[in-house]
C-alpha cells in the first residue's frame, strides 16, 4: 500500500526529534520500523536523506531539501483534513431536496427562513416535481416521497399519513350538484393525473368495503397544483392531500364532498435518503430539523 504521507511524516519526526529512538516513542512505534521507514524512503528517491552515526543524524542536502518541502506538504495536508472536518461540525454547503410540487411548496418552503436563521451557511436546491427521481442518478440528498415505497437501499423515515379528500368549488356544485353517494361520481367530471404511476381510480367506501372507483374527466396533468387551481376554478372534482387543500376548505374556495365515502384513503409520505454512519452534517441537520415540523404540518397541528 501506497503511504508516502506516512513515510513523509515519519521522517519529519525523525528530524525534529533527533533520533529513530524519541521519534518512535512519540509514533508508538520501534526504532527499527522507523529506521526501515526512512530506508524505504531513501531507496524510492534514489539518494541518502540523512548520515548516521552513533551520536547524531545529519541531514544530506537532498533532506534538507525534503524536509523542508516535506514540512509545508503535510501542513497542507492536515489543514485540508481540518477545513473538510470543520465543514462538516459547523454545516456548510448543499442539501439537495426533491419533493412533490405541492408537499414542496406548501410544507418545505414556508419553514426555509426558519431553517436559515438557525443554519445560515446552508444552501438549500429544492426541486418540486409529481415524478419520481433516482437519488443517485440525481445527486439528491433527500427526497419526500407520497405513497407506496418501492424495495430499495435507502432509509426512510416517516412524516406522516396523508388524507386524501374529494373537493370542488361552491360554483361547480351550484352547476352540477354536489354528489351524495359514490355512483353520482360518474356524472361529474374528475380531474387526473397523467404520470406513470396513476390509475383513473379513486378508492372509496361502499357498502363498508373500500373499492377502487373508475372515474372520467376531461383534463389530465402532471402535478397537483394544476388539478387544484382548475377544482378552484369550478372545472371539476378532485381528489387531493388534505394539506393541499387545507386553507382552500377553510376559506371557502373548495368544499369537501362523500367525505364518508373517502374516510380511510391516506398515503404514507416519507423522507427517503442515502445515510449511513458518514452522512454528511447538513443533511442530518436538514433531517433533524424539518421532519418533527413536517410531522405537525401533515398531522395539521403546524401554524404558520
Amino acid at each position: 500500500m501506497d503511504n508516502r504521507i506516512g513515510e513523509l511524516q515519519v521522517f519529519l519526526r525523525v528530524v525534529e526529534t533527533g533520533s529513530f529512538s524519541e521519534a518512535g516513542r512519540a509514533l508508538l512505534t520501534t526504532p527499527s520500523t522507523v529506521s526501515k521507514l526512512i530506508a524505504r524512503m531513501e531507496a524510492r528517491l534514489g539518494v541518502r536523506l540523512m548520515e548516521r552515526s552513533t551520536r547524531k543524524l545529519s541531514l544530506t542536502d537532498e533532506g534538507k531539501s525534503v524536509y523542508e518541502r516535506g514540512k509545508a506538504l503535510v501542513a497542507n495536508f492536515e489543514e485540508l483534513e481540518l477545513d473538510i472536518a470543520k465543514g462538516a461540525s459547523q454545516a456548510r454547503g448543499t442539501v439537495r431536496v426533491n419533493a412533490s410540487i405541492g408537499f414542496g411548496t406548501m410544507g418545505l418552503v414556508p419553514l426555509l427562513p426558519e431553517f436559515w436563521y438557525a443554519h445560515p451557511n446552508i444552501v438549500v436546491d429544492l426541486s418540486v416535481s409529481d415524478e419520481l427521481v433516482d437519488l443517485y442518478l440525481d445527486r439528491t440528498d433527500i427526497a419526500f416521497r407520497i405513497g407506496t415505497l418501492v424495495d430499495s437501499n435507502l432509509i426512510s423515515r416517516r412524516i406522516g399519513a396523508a388524507q386524501r379528500k374529494i373537493v370542488a368549488s361552491p360554483a361547480y356544485l351550484e352547476r352540477h350538484g354536489t354528489p351524495r353517494a359514490v355512483e353520482d361520481l360518474d356524472r361529474h367530471n374528475c380531474l387526473g393525473f397523467n404520470f406513470r404511476r396513476a390509475a383513473p381510480v379513486w378508492p372509496l367506501r361502499e357498502a363498508g368495503a373500500v373499492v377502487n372507483r373508475t372515474v372520467r374527466g376531461n383534463f389530465l396533468t402532471n402535478n397537483g397544483g394544476t388539478v387544484r387551481h382548475l377544482a378552484i376554478a369550478g372545472a371539476g372534482l378532485a381528489r387531493l392531500g388534505e394539506y393541499h387543500v387545507r386553507d382552500d376548505i377553510a376559506d371557502g374556495r373548495l368544499v369537501e364532498v362523500l367525505a364518508e365515502a373517502g374516510c380511510g384513503d391516506e398515503e404514507d409520505v416519507n423522507a427517503l435518503y442515502i445515510g449511513g454512519p458518514l452522512m454528511p452534517q447538513r443533511v442530518r441537520l436538514f433531517l433533524d430539523f424539518f421532519v418533527p415540523r413536517l410531522q405537525q404540518f401533515i398531522a395539521g397541528d403546524l401554524r404558520r
